[in-house]
């Protein structure tokens, strides 16, 4: 606000960003100290995007940037300006849940369910990188995520049975027309 403006209102700078979201290019005009965590909660509408607690610490908030695992609490929206950005609501292909999904959903990995996007995906980038892991890489691929439900065995439960999905790219909707041929 200037000297001579009597408005009340502030105006802050601004700077143009390039990304893509879930495959869909966006720009738009951001304040530079605005959060990529709201940026895709307030301006996208990807509410699956949980803020926890705003320090880095519950990874609840986790989204991948070029591939990588980031919190998007500790994220400016202008550091992700070119970059690629894919969240939980980007999994889904045409309402049919990704195998990490599916394997959080079956294997009851959900408990309260406000953790459960930053742990898809840590799991995503995890399994990208990893496709078998055992116990061991399970835990130091999801160190930075934090349930405070303490559902952690059904949660590495689900992230082998992802991992067995992926390599045998069996989904949800084999299981439910198995069978169907012999009808």
């Amino acid at each position: 606000m200037s000297a001579d403006d009597t408005s009340g209102v502030i105006e802050y700078p601004t700077e143009e960003i390039s990304l893509s979201i879930n495959g869909e290019e966006v720009s738009a005009e951001v304040e530079p100290r605005h959060k990529l965590s709201d940026f895709l909660r307030d301006a996208r509408g990807l509410r699956g995007v949980r803020v926890g607690c705003e320090h880095g610490v519950c990874g609840a908030c986790t989204v991948l940037m070029d591939g990588r695992a980031v919190k998007s609490c500790l994220t400016y929206a202008v550091q992700a300006d070119g970059t690629e950005i894919e969240t939980v609501e980007g999994l889904a292909d045409d309402g049919a849940l990704h195998p990490i999904q599916e394997s959080f959903h079956e294997e009851h990995a959900l408990q309260c369910g406000f953790c459960t996007s930053g742990f898809v995906m840590a799991t995503k980038e995890l399994l990208d990188e990893n496709p078998d892991p055992d116990d061991d890489d399970i835990e130091t691929g999801l160190a930075d995520n934090v349930c405070r439900c303490t559902g952690y065995q059904n949660i590495y439960d689900a992230v082998h049975r992802a991992a067995d999905r992926l390599e045998t790219g069996e989904t949800d909707a084999d299981e439910t027309h198995a069978g169907e041929d012999d009808a």
